[in-house]
């Protein structure tokens, strides 16, 4: 596919919404990510010390990690299941604002909406800002959200 005719397709789907499937957020992940990032933070990695003082009362994940979740949630690192047809390369170019308005309470399921938001040439690559929204499951407020930019290379 030529980028004139992927830009062209693209843009047929500004305003569309891709929901992911729900993936659950255990204190072995937060951890994980508590190690990588060295924020041991108690909030997220103390168990008993959450239960006693959190007012959450169980750990929370990081909002980073619900952040770092883009990719995967999005279906990004698949490399058998393209974004786009004729994509080889997708690059995460960077972030427009990004907003933490609910915590992930340990096992927490989490799914991500994307909703695409605009699609436009830059040199030899596709840019599309998508606003994503990482919703909990049974919580009325999103984890996250942010919007993302991404680089599309054919």
């Amino acid at each position: 596919m030529s980028i004139e005719a992927a830009l062209a397709e693209i843009e047929s789907r500004v305003g569309q919404v891709t929901t992911s499937d729900w993936l659950t957020i255990d204190q072995a992940q937060i951890n994980a990510f508590a190690s990588a990032t060295h924020d041991h933070q108690w909030i997220h990695v103390d168990p008993q010390r959450a239960l006693a003082e959190s007012p959450f009362k169980t750990p929370i994940a990081h909002g980073f990690l619900t952040l770092s979740l883009v990719p995967c949630l999005r279906g990004l690192v698949d490399a058998d299941k393209p974004l786009f047809p004729g994509v080889k390369n997708v690059i995460n170019y960077g972030l427009n604002k990004v907003r933490f308005p609910a915590p992930v309470p340990v096992d927490a399921r989490l799914r991500g909406h994307f909703t695409l938001s605009s699609v436009s040439r830059k040199r030899d690559a596709l840019e599309l800002v998508e606003v994503y929204s990482a919703e909990v499951e049974g919580q009325e407020k999103p984890a996250c959200v942010a919007e993302t930019i991404m680089r599309l290379y054919f």
